[in-house]
């Protein structure tokens, strides 16, 4: 841990924002955490389930609508470190309410960016965005890949991007870039894939799989990914791009047949097929190279070691799982 860092994390409530922060509260960071809502239950904030050597302090601060709460937060607190999960992120409700995803991926992120590049105390801004830029891709693709977004929240994130492209260009912002494929891990929301297929089978409910589940992924773990960002954070070349994955490829179909053995349930008995998204892109495959060669990153969690992990946590919440969200509800 370096004594001079100062961690503000943007997002916190998301289910990789709130896995980063107990990352750093358990590596002795004393960390400020913001989200536009209130804190959810402690079943999605990693950081309540166990004592940390670091502590968490938790700001309500919305990005679309208290920027000046934002800039009073940047001038008490004196942050050298500014990770920002905030988003909407959701892909297929994007095609439903594209002018809010625009608002927030690409104005808000804009007027958040001029304040930061106005603060006097920033080492780095890590700003976390998504492979969804590339479209579908073909092969392992490297940081370099055209955008070629398919959905309005794909779009929404290039825009956003390119704008920082330009402040870097122009004002030698200090941003890095992370793009991670399909993350997952103790804590994930119940409409993503791994706990959805996890708690419809410990509660007897059918899971829907979108398009019989053809689409190829790469699943990679939190804690991986956390790892992964504090790297980049420190040491990544300012301006760059790295692309955060391992290179296990599996259909949906195959991880949740996977998950379904390993709680003793049969895929027949589980499952019903649904027609496919529009707008799906059918694989992403980053390639880690430079991640892994430039830093020294390894992902440390096999798929099967991920899923027991996710299983053991819906199981450590099993008396509440049946109260908690498992659909997604969208704020403008």
């Amino acid at each position: 841990m370096a004594a001079n860092e100062k961690y503000l994390i943007l997002g916190s409530n998301s289910f990789s924002g709130a896995t980063f922060v107990d990352f750093l509260a358990a590596a002795g960071h004393d960390v400020i955490a913001t989200s536009r809502s209130d804190e959810p239950h402690e079943a999605f904030l990693p950081y309540k389930w166990q004592k940390r050597p670091g502590s968490v302090r938790f700001k309500r601060v919305d990005l679309n609508h208290d920027l000046d709460a934002l800039k009073a937060l940047l001038a008490a607190e004196r942050p050298t470190h500014v990770v920002n999960f905030a988003a909407q992120s959701m892909v297929g409700e994007s095609w439903l309410y594209p002018d809010h995803w625009m608002m927030t991926n690409v104005v808000s992120a804009v007027r958040l960016h001029d304040i930061l590049r106005n603060y006097d105390g920033l080492d780095r801004y890590v700003h976390v965005t998504t492979p969804e830029v590339y479209g579908s891709t073909e092969g392992w693709v490297r940081e370099d890949a055209p955008f070629n977004p398919s959905t309005p929240y794909a779009v929404s994130r290039a825009a956003g991007d390119m704008s920082l492209r330009t402040y870097f260009a122009n004002y030698q912002f200090p941003v890095v870039f992370t793009r991670a494929a399909n993350v997952y891990g103790p804590g994930q929301q119940l409409y993503r894939i791994v706990p959805r297929t996890i708690v419809a089978a410990m509660t007897g409910q059918k899971l829907r799989l979108d398009g019989g589940g053809k689409s190829i992924r790469v699943f990679i773990h939190m804690t991986d990914v956390s790892d992964a960002t504090v790297k980049i954070g420190r040491k990544g070349t300012l301006g760059d791009t790295y692309h955060i994955s391992g290179y296990e490829l599996v259909s949906i179909r195959t991880l949740v047949e996977m998950i379904l053995a390993r709680l003793g349930k049969s895929f027949e008995d589980c499952v019903e097929i649904g027609p496919e998204r529009p707008g799906k892109d059918t694989a992403y495959t980053l390639d880690s190279f430079k991640l892994r060669t430039e830093l020294g990153w390894r992902d440390t969690f096999s798929l099967e070691q991920g899923i027991d992990d996710v299983i053991a946590w819906a199981r450590r919440f099993e008396d509440v799982m049946a109260k908690l969200p498992t659909k997604y509800d969208h704020k403008p």
